[in-house]
Formats: structure tokens, sequence, C-alpha cells
């Protein structure tokens, strides 16, 4: 089986979003499944530019990265140029990670839609949202089979497109168990990376790009309340991620006046983040709506206490092994900190709880169950 890869989302400018590391795991994992199956043969696209450097994953039996110079053009790639250069390297099937390219032409997609936010929570222009919806639309109705990451995705791909069940596969995430996990953090590190973003104290965590849809606005209030109607308690906020988009409100929010003290850290790479994971003393996820939330699995992984908002597919890939809260109630959410924070039998029960439910999670499991859909396109 001939397997052409759509490497767009490996662009830079991605790097920090949950696509990317999730494009980058299954690749990686393709590349061992050549090896291991000779009736396996993978085609990465790659171009000069910047596309993140896809020969990192290294060509071998199976695998080969081959220069596209439709890549060097955005639009041209998205609007048919990955199907025509799927064509030519005589591929049976085009594996897209993400909804951003048309399907055209004679080689079946398979394309995983992880969630239909353009839908369900959009945070961006009018222009981009419309841009959005229209490739996730174009993806879900001419793909062969569509892959998605919940339950909960699932049942929104169903409702909002009037998809067959039948259609769509829920192939869950995986982690990266070797950055990820309940290991003892190095003491010395774990204070450089405090040091360097000026925590001194112990804290509350959240990471991910800082946009409207991750609710940290009402996270800070939250915090905030719990603060001042709690003396007893003395912690800060420490919000992990890259600017997104719309983040204005979010930022504001950070240097309005009010008790105890909020970080923005800014982008950290895995091996910090692993280290402020394992670090705080407790890591909350408000988010709106999600598809997978891969922060939350991570976090899960490192052995934090984790509370989360009753909304989307986060009770779902939490296995309701956390303490859930009213994502659109400060005040239920402050609640829920500071029940979590007073009670260590409480915290150490979703941490156990947490790692438990974290290692189910694996990406090799998920590029198999994903080479299985890829088949199941070729053979229908």
């Amino acid at each position: 089986m001939r397997i052409a890869l759509d490497s767009w989302v490996l662009a830079s400018r991605f790097r920090r979003q949950g696509t990317h590391v999730y494009a980058e795991h299954v690749f990686r994992e393709f590349r061992c499944a050549a090896k291991q199956d000779a009736e396996l043969s993978f085609f990465l696209f790659t171009s000069s530019g910047d596309l993140y450097n896809p020969a990192a994953f290294g060509a071998g039996p199976g695998f080969e990265v081959r220069a596209s110079r439709l890549l060097r053009w955005d639009r041209l790639w998205r609007l048919g140029g990955a199907s025509i250069a799927a064509a030519r390297a005589d591929a049976d099937v085009l594996f897209a990670p993400v909804p951003a390219m048309l399907p055209l032409g004679r080689v079946p997609v398979v394309c995983t839609i992880h969630d239909i936010t353009p839908v369900m929570a959009p945070s961006h222009s009018r222009a981009v949202v419309w841009q959005q919806r229209w490739f996730l639309r174009a993806a879900a109705s001419r793909s062969r089979r569509i892959i998605t990451v919940s339950e909960c995705s699932k049942a929104d791909l169903v409702k909002v497109f009037g998809l067959p069940e039948e259609k769509i596969q829920v192939v869950y995430n995986g982690v990266d168990k070797a950055v990820f996990n309940g290991q003892p953090a190095d003491l010395n590190d774990q204070r450089r990376v405090l040091s360097k973003i000026g925590v001194e104290k112990p804290y509350i965590f959240h990471h991910g790009t800082i946009q409207p849809r991750k609710n940290l606005a009402r996270l800070i209030r939250a915090y905030r309340l719990m603060m001042a109607s709690n003396r007893n308690l003395d912690f800060d906020l420490v919000l992990a991620g890259p600017l997104g988009w719309r983040y204005e409100e979010t930022v504001k929010e950070v240097h309005r006046a009010g008790g105890g003290r909020v970080v923005l850290a800014g982008a950290v790479e895995d091996h910090e983040l692993a280290l402020l994971l394992k670090g705080a003393s407790l890591v909350v996820v408000p988010s709106l709506y999600e598809g997978f939330c891969l922060p939350m699995v991570e976090a899960m992984a490192c052995g934090a206490p984790v509370i989360a908002a009753k909304t989307s597919c986060l009770p779902e890939i939490s296995g309701g092994a956390l303490r859930y809260f009213d994502s659109l109630s400060v005040e239920d959410m402050a609640a829920c900190m500071k029940q979590v924070l007073e009670d260590s039998e409480v915290r150490n029960a979703l941490v156990e709880k947490g790692k438990e439910q974290a290692a189910k999670f694996d990406w090799r499991r998920c590029a198999q169950e994903t080479l299985a859909v890829l088949r199941q396109a070729v053979n229908s």
C-alpha cells in the first residue's frame, strides 16, 4: 500500500499547536511501521521555505521524503496540489492529518478532523472562519473516510454535517511518554525553569495557545476570587503558551488589578513544560470546546492533579477521573480550585486516577489504528 502524507501542518508556524504534534508523532510511527512491513510505502512531501524540516524524520526503508514544488504555494497546495502530488507518487491513498485541503482527483483521501471549532467556537475574523468552515465542509464531504479524535467530535460531525456514522472512525491521540510521565523531576532543572519565568512560590498551572476558546480570562477571575476569599491560600497562576489570536482580553485580565499574581510564561519547550507540570500544585483546564485536549492528558501523565470544565470531550478523554466545573461560572471554577487545593486526599486521588487514564493513550496505537482506516479506504 502506497500512502502519500500531506505535510502542510508541519509548517513552522503551527509548531506549538496540537495538530502539528499529532502529525509529527503519527508520521514518525508510520516510519517505524514501514521498517517492519515491506508492503507499506510512505511519501512525505517537503519543500524549501517555511516548512518544518520533514527531513528530520529521516528517509528509510519504505519511507521517502519527496520534494514537491507545489508545496511552496500554500493556496495551490490546499486547492488540489496535495492531490496532484499524491497522484504523481502513484499513491493508493492520501492521508491528510488536518482538514486544510480540498480532496480532488483519483487518489482517495482519509482526513483527520480533530474537531469542528470553526462551527462550535469560532474565534477568528469572519473571513478566516468562513475559509476554515469551507475547508472543513469540503474535507467532511469529499474524503472517503474521516478519522476524528473523540466520540464527542464524531457526534458533532454527524450532527452538523449530516455524515453517516460508518464514515467516521474515532482514533484517540497518544501522549509522548518519553517526556510526559510520572518520573520524578530533576529538582535543579525544575528550579532553573521556575527561576527563568520568575516563579518562587507554589503555583496553579495552565498550558496551551492563548486564544478565546481556552477561556483564560474566566480562569484568571476565578483564581482572583479564590485568592481574595481564602487568605490561607497563597499561589501564583502560571499561563504557559504562545500568544495565538484574539488574546487581548486575556492579556488585559492579566494586568488588571486584583489579588494574586498571574505569570505569562510564554511558549516553553516540551522538556521544560514537563518540569512545570510536575511542579504544579494544580492544573486547570477551563476550555469552552476541545476535540481531544492533549494538554490535559500531558498534565495527567506527569502526575499533576487536574481539574477541568465539564464541556465537549473533556469528561470523555479524562475518563471521568477528574473534578469538573461549569466553564461559564467563575464562582464554580473558583470553588472547585479551592476544594482541591485544600484537600490532599482529593489531590492524591486525582494524581493516581489521572496517570492511570493517561496511560491508555499511545501514539503507536494511534498510528496502527490510523493505518487500519487507510487500508479500509483503499479496499472500499
